[in-house]
Parts: C-alpha cells; structure tokens; sequence
C-alpha cells in the first residue's frame, strides 16, 4: 500500500513539474520584421543568420564570402521577464579552433540592461553537442516592473554559420524579440582583430563590446586573414548608410605591407569611393599595432612599421587634395603591450577591452558625444515606465519626426512634459487643451519621456533626436528624478553637461533651462537646488527661467490644489505652466 501511494506520489508529481516546465520556443522566422542586429542589407537578407546578401559571391573572392556566413558581430535583441532562458542552435562547422576556445568560436553571449539602462552579463551551462544548448537559469528579475520584461542582447557565435536557432523560455514568462534599430550603423571592415579571433566570448569581440559602450548598432565585416581593400568588398561596404566607416589596417597582406605604392593606391581608391555617396561622413583608419615582442625580435616589426608609414602619407596626401572627415587611431593610443596578446600580434581579451576603449575615446571624439565621470554624465537608456508607454518606441517616432515634423521649438523634459499633450503625447488628457492653447500655435513639440533623468536625455541627443533639424529655441526641463538617486551637486554638473551636449549639437539654437518644478516634501531641497542651477546656466550663458514657483504656495510648500501627487500637475496647474511658458517663448 504504501509503495503504491509512494509511485502514484511521484508520477502525479512528475506530471505536474512536466506541465508547470513546459518551454515556448520562437524562432527568427517566426518574425515579421528583420530582428538581428549588426546585419545591414535586411531587405535582401531578412532573418537569415549571415553578413553578406547572396549578390556579394559574384564579386568577392570565395575566402570572404564564406567567412560572410560566419555570425560575428550579429546579435538578436528581445524582452523577457523569464527565470530561465534556453538558446539552441546547431552549426555547421568545428566547435573550436586550435587558438581559440569553443566558446568564442561556436558560444552564445547573453547580457541585459538593467531597469537603469546598466549592462550585466549572465553566465550560462553549454552544452556542446551535436545541437549545442546554453541554459540561462535562475536570473533574478530587475524590481516591480520586472514582469513587463528587461531588454537582452544575445551575441551570436564569431566563427561559425548558425542554422536553426531558437530561444525558449517558460510558457508562462513574456518573450518579446524586438525589431532593428533605425540609426545609422557603425561599419567596421578588417580582418582577424575584427571579426574576434582569440577572444574568449562572442560578447567580447570588439564591435559587440563597442555596440554596448556607445549603445549603437555596429555593422561587423571583418574577415579573418583577408584585409586588403578589394574593390568588391568597399563597393558593397559603400552601399551602407554610415554613421562612420572604420577601416582597421591590421593587415597581414605582404603585397600591401611591403609596397607603399600599391597600399596608398588602395587607400586612395578606398576613400574616394566612400566619398562619391558619403561626403560627409567620417573615416577612421587604424595604425596596426604589429608584434608585442618587438624589443627581442623587431624584424617583423619593422614591416608593420612601414605599413603605419603609409597610411599616414595616404592620409596626409588625401588631406592635401581637401578631403575632409579622415581620422586616424594611432598604434600608441591603442595601448597594446605584452599582456594584450596570445602569440604577440592576436588580441586577447585584456588586449581587446583596451582596443575597445581607444576606439570608444575616438569615436565619442568625432561624434562630439563626451562621457563624464558622474553617472549623471554618461549617455543610459531607461526602461522604468514600461507599463505607461514604450520608451524605445518613443524615441524612434521622434527620429521619424526629424524627417516630416522640423519643428520651431523642442521641449525637452520627464512625465510632466511627455502627460502634458501636444500631437507627439502618448496620453491625450485634458492638459492638451492647454498645449493647444498656449504652445502649439508656437509650433512646439513634446520630447517628453516619463520617468526620463538627466543621463537618459544625454542618451537621446546622442542618439539622434535633435540632429537633422534647426530648431530656433530648445526648453528643457529636467532633473527632479535625479532627486532620488543623486546629490545636488551630481545634478547640478549633470545638467551643466547636458546643456554642453546640446549646444555641440544644436549651436544656433537658443536654450532654456528651466528650474526644477516643486515637490512635495522636496520644496526647501529644490530651493537650494534651483539656486545652483541658475548660477551654473549663467556661467555658460544660458537663459534660465523659474515657472514653478506659481505652483507654490505662500508659506513655501506646494499647493496641494493644483497637484494629483505631489509631483504631476492638475489641469489648473498646467494652465500656470503654459502662461509661463507662452511668456518665455515670446521674449526669448
């Protein structure tokens, strides 16, 4: 009896972990829209797990076109709330290279964006099989908003063609995998360095650890052994609408590095090309950092030597003939020594986190997009209000609007800007009344985004949002969700660097910083607060304008009347604020 009782104990109890554990599984094709990340030519290419389209194999030589099919630098983006996530895959070549671990060559990398916009790496089980499977389990969620899913980056493997990959998660958990990003890439062409030879994880290849540190879709064409500026591959590298081309000249090419008058042909050919359909847009070229060992065997150095030699005569010559946006990383600045490598000129990981570094300095450099060392000062996303609206999304419809909305006054701000109304709010309240009344006819658009802090606006002027269009006056108001998580003085300094960025990229149009608007229990604070920030915008002479202080009361504390909770303006609120407002885009 009780052996029974004891069987039928564990089959009722093997069925019910079998249904509770059932996994959903999705797969790229079950999407609509093209979803990997890092892959230009989408059109012709769709969800297919390669680099190049099929066009490209009639005129690149076999080496590259194979290497094409190789998924460094791909990533998929999605949303998640599960506490397990399982990647499978199979592929279609050796797990692993004599000089590289198996998990760099044939691995998934999986990280996630906190709440806050940080980056964390999850740590997997792989199991490398005839269908390889990692298990990301046991992942603790973010806080409260959690169940509405955290955004991941799955980095795809960097040396080998992945065919019937597929994410599962719990039946039960969210899974979301989201579309491609609209701005422009950044296009990275070379060989071994940048498609991630010797690296120990496809998340630590070089344009995966640049996509996260400038938080921007990096287009990876390096292909391992084989950099020598053929005509086929700058052609098709050309037809990519860039935000900077890089062309690492890390080459092991003889013919090139031993013949200063066929590299500058290269160079010259390379360049121009560019130019004929991108005038404007940056080169960056890189010195090859030749052999860590050179103190003790220098011979093999004196070839890269001479390489680095002429690639500056290039660059200085096309100088010569006007060529603008030409930029060069130099073989010092990369900070390359004897740690860097595994064999003295293959990168490994320590080596190429200081390549990444250098180029980030470089790159953040000719895109006039500095990072601070306060938190207040360094570019973040944010995902905290996604219940209310779909932060990413509204950031893609202001890029849209950029091309179909030039508009004569931005307002930049948080919740109480995004509730506010206008034809750009996602809640159409009672307040759009009032931006009809007193704002629209100026022709003003809401940048609002709830929940927004100083570092998450920095993050949308680096991105894009208020390039492409001349707007006559910038208004913005920022910084009371800073009050929870910094000091006076990180809010102060942050907002002192964000007016900075924004006159970097809008220098002809008049700016307007408001004062922090009053809060409950926060009054006397944003006071002495309010008092620094006007004494900073005066330093860099920018206009600065205190239109909450309708709001308060005689004694100092708000008025409770014309608030919902303490913080969000009612109706009648709103109505000082646009009077304000009104006045000031009228005198300014």
């Amino acid at each position: 009896m009780n052996r029974l009782f004891i069987t039928c104990f564990f089959i009722y109890f093997t069925i019910l972990a079998s249904a509770q554990s059932k996994t959903l599984w999705s797969k790229l094709s079950d999407t609509s829209v093209s979803v990997l990340d890092g892959q230009a030519w989408s059109n012709e290419i769709g969800n297919s797990i390669q680099r190049l389209p099929a066009r490209a194999e009639k005129f690149i030589d076999k080496h590259n076109w194979d290497l094409s099919h190789q998924s460094s630098g791909l990533s998929i983006r999605f949303l998640s709330n599960a506490p397990e996530i399982i990647v499978r895959y199979k592929v279609t070549s050796p797990i692993n290279y004599e000089s590289m671990l198996s998990t760099g060559v044939s691995g998934v990398d999986l990280f996630a964006l906190d709440t806050d916009g940080m980056w964390r790496w999850a740590g997997g089980k792989s199991s490398f099989k005839d269908t390889i499977q990692y298990v990301f389990a046991k992942l603790r969620p973010n806080d409260s908003f959690h169940k509405l899913g955290r955004e991941y980056r799955l980095y795809l493997p960097l040396y080998n063609h992945v065919s019937n990959l597929e994410i599962g998660v719990p039946d039960t958990c969210l899974f979301k995998i989201l579309p491609q990003r609209l701005e422009k890439p950044i296009v990275m062409y070379g060989a071994t360095m940048i498609q991630g030879g010797s690296v120990s994880r496809p998340g630590m290849a070089l344009s995966n650890i640049l996509s996260r540190k400038l938080d921007r879709t990096v287009v990876n064409l390096g292909f391992s052994n084989s950099f020598d500026l053929d005509e086929g591959i700058i052609n098709i590298i050309n037809e990519i609408d860039a935000r900077i081309y890089v062309l690492d000249c890390f080459t092991n090419n003889k013919s090139l590095m031993n013949d200063p008058i066929l590299f500058q042909k290269r160079i010259f050919e390379t360049v121009k090309t560019i130019r004929s359909k991108h005038p404007n847009t940056p080169i960056l070229f890189t010195e090859a950092a030749g052999y860590t060992d050179n103190y003790l065997i220098p011979e093999p150095q004196t070839i890269f030597n001479n390489s680095n030699n002429f690639l500056n005569e290039a660059i200085e010559n096309l100088n010569k003939e006007g060529v603008n946006g030409l930029y060069l990383l130099t073989n010092k600045q990369t900070g390359i020594d004897d740690a860097s490598t595994i064999d003295g000129i293959n990168l490994n990981d320590i080596g190429i986190m200081r390549y990444a570094t250098a180029f980030e300095n470089k790159i953040r450099e000719i895109f006039n997009e500095p990072v601070g060392e306060l938190k207040t000062q360094m570019p973040i996303p944010q995902r905290r209000t996604p219940a209310s609206f779909d932060w990413e999304f509204r950031h893609k419809t202001m890029l849209k609007l950029n091309k179909t909305e030039p508009n004569k006054v931005l307002l930049i701000g948080n919740s109480i800007t995004h509730n506010w109304g206008g034809n750009f709010s996602a809640k159409q309240t009672p307040n759009g009344d009032i931006w009809q009344k007193y704002l629209a006819p100026y022709g003003v658009r809401n940048m609002g985004f709830g929940a927004d802090r100083i570092e998450n606006v920095l993050w949308r002027v680096y991105h894009d949002e208020i390039d492409g269009i001349n707007p006559e006056k910038i208004i913005l108001s920022m910084g009371t969700n800073n009050l929870r998580v910094n000091t006076n003085e990180e809010i102060v300094e942050g907002l002192r660097f964000l007016l900075q960025a924004i006159r970097l990229h809008q220098p002809k149009a008049k700016i307007t910083l408001l004062a922090i608007y009053p809060r409950r229990d926060q009054e006397e604070r944003i006071i002495i607060i309010n008092k620094a920030i006007h004494a900073m915008a005066k330093s860099i002479k920018v206009k600065f304008e205190d239109i909450g202080k309708g709001l308060l009361q005689k004694d100092g504390k708000i008025n409770e009347t014309l608030f919902n909770d303490g913080l969000h303006p009612k109706t009648a609120g709103y109505e000082i604020l646009g009077k304000k407002l009104e006045a000031i885009i009228k005198k300014n």
